[in-house]
């Protein structure tokens, strides 16, 4: 799996969440929970990750609803080329 968004507000996780199931992209949600057991300072963020087939898709379906710009430079250079 690739890392699609990396990020602190968890209404941005929701929607991209919302956003890759109306598009039929399996995804899943890590460190969400991961705030409570650091005091919720922020620190450590949620991630949105996809699968490697699904990554241009996905990055595609971010673009469009123009929120690209939260794609994370830490899950690779794109299969497309892109970052």
């Amino acid at each position: 799996m690739r890392e699609l968004i990396r990020a602190n507000d968890p209404v941005l996780i929701s929607f991209v969440g919302v956003l890759l199931t109306e598009a039929g992209i399996a995804h899943v949600v890590v460190d969400q929970n991961m705030s409570v057991l650091e005091g919720s300072v922020g620190i450590l963020a949620a991630r949105v990750l996809v699968g490697h087939g699904e990554f241009a898709e996905a990055r595609r379906v971010l673009v469009e609803a123009g929120i690209g710009h939260e794609i994370s430079r830490w899950g690779g250079p794109a299969e497309d080329g892109g970052a």
